[in-house]
């Protein structure tokens, strides 16, 4: 993505500059204030701080209280002391993305039954988005090019290549399941990052709209009307991973062998 660098004139960014060190020091960092946060101590403003309480606003306040001004205050920092370590809000989003991955692949490490690992990720990445949907919402379309999303990948290619593919081949598999893995859990994580009231409403459908449907107009539908309210998202979650992963075992050069998937289907 191309950043576009807007010069401002000498003088506007002087006067700027002022304006900001009346209002916070020149140092960059809030004021005490008798109801206020402390300030931060200097050189205690850390690009991991900056995330960990980025995380905290999402989940607390959700995507609309995610702002500079409010991470500013939370952090007892001038907001724009943030672009000393992330060059816009966006590289913010990224490394937020990131930390989510961190997260869920903490402790992991690859199973010697190459079905194993792949569930185990899926299922990680599901588990932490869900605990942090507003995050989750923001970040599960993006690439973050960065050292936990990094190891993650090499671990699900590792599993592929375990499985017998190669080659442009494997490529395309790894990106099928990485994607599959991330487009789901934030789908998720998206729905549970709406008003509550919008959940409720959306949630409700199944004992309203569907379950009164007219028989000789959605004859299908109405077979098994009364079930529908009762599927759940764990549920939904799991026949879908199971359907996925039974299909890669289909396809696999190297089809696992291990006592549990030779003798029975995957994720199950």
């Amino acid at each position: 993505m191309t950043k576009v660098l807007v010069a401002y004139p000498t003088a506007v960014a002087d006067n700027a500059k002022q304006s900001a060190e009346r209002a916070w020091g020149s140092d960059g960092r809030a004021p005490r204030s008798g109801g206020g946060r402390r300030r931060l101590q200097r050189g205690s403003l850390t690009p991991e701080l900056i995330v960990s309480e980025s995380l905290r606003i999402l989940d607390e306040a959700g995507t609309a209280g995610f702002s500079m001004p409010n991470l500013g205050r939370a952090l007892g920092a001038d907001p724009t002391a943030v672009y000393r370590h992330f060059a816009s809000k966006d590289d913010l989003v990224l490394a937020i993305a990131d930390k989510l991955i961190e997260e869920a692949m903490a402790g992991l490490v690859a199973s010697d039954c190459w079905v194993d690992t792949l569930i185990e990720c899926t299922r990680r990445l599901r588990r932490t988005y869900l605990q942090h949907p507003a995050a989750a919402s923001l970040s599960a379309c993006r690439t973050t090019q960065r050292a936990a999303e990094m190891r993650t990948v090499d671990v699900l290619i590792g599993a592929v290549l375990a499985a017998g593919f190669e080659g442009p081949e494997a490529a395309v598999m790894y990106r099928a399941i990485g994607d599959f893995s991330l487009s789901w859990a934030g789908g998720e994580a998206t729905f549970l990052a709406l008003d509550k009231r919008l959940q409720d409403l959306d949630r409700s459908a199944w004992t309203r709209a569907y379950l009164a449907v007219d028989r000789s107009e959605y004859p299908n539908t109405w077979q098994i009307r009364a079930e529908l309210p009762d599927v759940a998202d764990d549920d939904i979650f799991e026949t879908i991973l199971s359907l996925v992963m039974s299909g890669l075992a289909q396809r696999a050069p190297r089809p696992c062998q291990c006592p549990v998937h030779g003798q029975r289907p995957v994720a199950s």
